[in-house]
């Protein structure tokens, strides 16, 4: 017999709350937090801390969590969502593929897509001089939301929003 939804985001959010991910509650509200969200290892974007914004719907998990960091918001993982899949999905898989595989085909930021593929070299460097300037830990947990969000909105987005589309098969084909 499977489960009721509520049960089962309870569930995926303990599970995510007592794993190594710093999750933080909004209001006391168990369908919106906050996830610190560390760049892949041996990466561009190593070293990076990013505030991801989850928001679960009632229909969760037949219905894609909304992921937002900054002003980006991760509609592919709305694209390739299935119930199969849970929140610890979102942080271990789906996050860490759209950096380390960015699709420059289906860019938000064009210029950086550009970047990266007539000069990947800039490319790199302008990606790690953004995680250095605008995603270390300090700088996450000590500015305030608004604040953060400026500067995702302008400067932040343009290293990452690269990899925030990306093709339906690449996000979905990991395991699990």
């Amino acid at each position: 017999m499977m489960s009721s939804p509520s049960k089962r985001r309870d569930i995926d959010v303990m599970r995510l709350m007592m794993s190594d991910y710093v999750v933080e509650t909004t209001d006391d509200k168990i369908n919106e937090f906050i996830v610190d969200f560390h760049g892949p290892k041996e990466s561009y974007y190593e070293g990076g801390v990013w505030k991801i914004r989850v928001k679960l719907p009632d229909t969760y998990p037949y219905n894609s969590p909304s992921i937002r960091t900054g002003g980006v918001c991760l509609d592919v993982i709305k694209q390739s969502w299935s119930p199969m899949f849970d929140l610890f999905n979102v942080f271990e898989v789906f996050l860490p593929q759209l950096l380390l595989y960015p699709n420059p085909s289906h860019p938000l930021n064009r210029d950086a897509a550009r970047l990266m593929i007539k000069e990947p070299k800039q490319y790199e460097q302008k990606v790690k001089e953004y995680c250095e300037r605008y995603a270390k830990q300090e700088t996450v947990t000590t500015e305030n939301d608004d604040e953060e969000e400026d500067i995702s909105d302008e400067d932040v987005s343009d290293v990452e929003s690269v990899s925030s589309e990306e093709d339906d098969d690449s996000a979905g084909r990991a395991d699990p």
